[in-house]
Order: structure tokens, then sequence, then C-alpha cells
């Protein structure tokens, strides 16, 4: 049931009020006085109670008992060839007479909700070398030394600094066919150190 929250009348009370206009010939007035509700809430109890019987009296939601929550074979179709005509989602809704929401859910459902998506991705073409050496990707990257936490963790930015250690290089090679990384730590990035690095990589 979905009882109004400040409902001053159940389903029994709402019965029991009719009863009493009807079979004990109380005025309605002076019912809906001591049930605490308007003259016209109780006119609405007894209109109900006449046309459908004691059932009527049950809580009925507030919102309509049909709803359009999508569209037909044929304004979804129309709506999908004006969409790939670029037409936006409220002009769409203008020319088929439908609500905006209900376009826009329908055809987000079915992609079409942002005009990116109505021209087709690329495909995506990706190289790669079918036996492993054949290509080898190699990079350096410098990293500072540091003693203690930096200040990222500690707040304090002008104690904790370590100055003066100098850096470590990185060597990462990655094998373009089967894309396995070799990493290294190594002093510097100077040719001999390079070349050995490459050596142990490739072996």
């Amino acid at each position: 049931m979905h009882r109004h929250l400040n409902a001053r009348l159940t389903q029994k009370s709402r019965l029991r009020l009719v009863n009493q206009h009807l079979q004990d010939r109380r005025p309605l007035a002076e019912l809906a006085a001591e049930a605490g509700i308007s003259l016209r809430c109780a006119y609405k109890w007894l209109a109900r109670y006449r046309s459908s019987g004691a059932a009527s009296l049950a809580e009925r939601r507030s919102v309509r008992r049909t709803q359009r929550r999508t569209l037909d074979p044929r304004n979804l179709q129309q709506a999908v060839e004006l969409r790939h005509q670029r037409l936006h989602l409220r002009h769409i809704a203008r020319l088929l007479a439908a609500p905006f929401s209900t376009v826009a859910r329908v055809l987000s459902r079915l992609g079409l909700g942002r005009l990116r998506n109505l021209d087709p991705k690329p495909p995506v073409h990706r190289y790669e070398r079918e036996r492993p050496g054949d290509l080898i990707h190699i990079d350096v990257k410098k990293l500072a030394r540091f003693r203690e936490i930096g200040h990222r963790i500690t707040g304090r930015r002008q104690q904790d600094r370590s100055a003066g250690l100098g850096y470590d290089r990185v060597h990462v090679a990655i094998d373009d066919a089967p894309r396995v990384p070799c990493v290294e730590v190594l002093a510097d990035e100077q040719q001999a150190t390079a070349i050995g690095f490459l050596c142990r990589a490739v072996a």
C-alpha cells in the first residue's frame, strides 16, 4: 500500500465514514468534521464508493496509470533516421511529438545518445613484429635518490630534503613481438652502460 504520510483516514476508516452516511443517515459534513477532513474529501470517498464499491477506497498512486515509456516501432525507426541526420534530441522529440526524456532514453539505449557515436570508429591497426628480437623499444627514466620520506607524506616541504644524492637511471627494454619487458636500475646512462643493458636484454 502506498499510504500518504499525512493521510487522516485508512481504508477501513473511509468505509466506516461512508457506511455511517448511507446507513445511519448522518450528515456528511458532520462525519467529515469528526474525521478531521474536508467536506470535499468526504464527497470524494463517497463518489468512489458509489462507483466501484469498497475496493475503490484503497490508496492510489499519484502517478499516471499509463505512462509512455517507449516509442512505437514506426516512431523508433524515424527517430533513428533523424538522429543519423545529426539532429538534436529535442528537435527529434518535437518532430515526433514525443517526450524528450523518452526519446533521449530510447536513443541512448541504442548507443545514439552522443553525436560522436554516429561516426564509426576507425579500426585499430596494431603493429607487431613476428619474431622476438626483431624490434626492441628502449627507454631510460631518471629518478632522484632520497634518504628520507618526502614532503608528500610528511607535509614538511622545507625540512625533508635529500639534495645532493644524485640519480638512478631505470633502463627499460620491451620486445615488440611478445611484449616482454626487461628492467634494470643502473648508475648512469653512458654508452658502455646502455650497450651492456641492451646485450642482457637481448639475451
